[in-house]
């Protein structure tokens, strides 16, 4: 397993972690694959999924020669932690604040990176171990607030996610952002829809592309 100092590295390299989220068994590890193909180094799986594990599974096996990292989002307790962990993967996402996820995280040597708004929310992460911290929902506040969460606590490594797009991802990153996570602007649902695997790749391909000019 790749240390969390290691995913920490790609997932600031990425730049994106894409947002996998309603997708149907038998379509996961194409999406994955022709969202890596567009240039995304982080792929996560949302632990809302049904069969989550074995979706997290299929996706780590089929990238497994590459440079991606695959884990897990939307991961609200302990438990789902350790199912996902399991299954393979490397860094655990959540749009709370669970002291428990994170300290699960730490036992088993995984990136964690807990939901955060405010600076409570912020201390109450850090204190129990995180390694990222993720702004959810980021377009409620705004990018500023990057730099907000940062400023007390020694520039901290912000994910921000929720709204964000080749319109408003340049703000995020001249606010500090580490990364950004993207979901509905990066997956091409109606591609998916219709099984063209090469559409996905190419509306990818634009996000990582605006990404690219936007970061400093």
């Amino acid at each position: 397993m790749v240390s969390p100092v290691d995913v920490r590295q790609q997932l600031e390299d990425s730049g994106i972690v894409a947002v996998l989220r309603g997708i149907d068994d038998d379509r996961i590890v194409p999406v994955a694959r022709a969202v890596h193909e567009a240039g995304v180094g982080a792929i996560e799986v949302t632990a809302s999924e049904p069969r989550v594990g074995e979706k997290i599974a299929a996706v780590d096996e089929a990238l497994a020669n590459t440079d991606a990292v695959v884990g897990a989002g939307t991961v609200l307790d302990a438990p789902t932690a350790r199912t996902v962990i399991d299954a393979g993967a490397e860094f655990v996402l959540a749009p709370d604040v669970d002291p428990d996820v994170v300290r699960t995280c730490n036992r088993h040597g995984v990136l964690s990176g807990p939901g955060v708004m405010t600076p409570t929310e912020a201390v109450t992460a850090l204190e129990a171990g995180a390694d990222v911290l993720k702004l959810f929902p980021a377009t409620t506040v705004g990018p500023g607030h990057v730099g907000a969460i940062q400023g007390p606590f020694g520039d901290v490594p912000v994910i921000p996610t929720g709204g964000i797009g080749p319109d408003n991802v340049a703000a995020f990153f001249e606010a500090g952002a580490f990364a950004v996570g993207i979901g509905s602007s990066l997956v091409d649902y109606d591609a998916i829809e219709a099984d063209d695997m090469e559409q996905v790749r190419r509306t990818a391909e634009t996000v990582v592309e605006a990404v690219a000019d936007a970061r400093p």
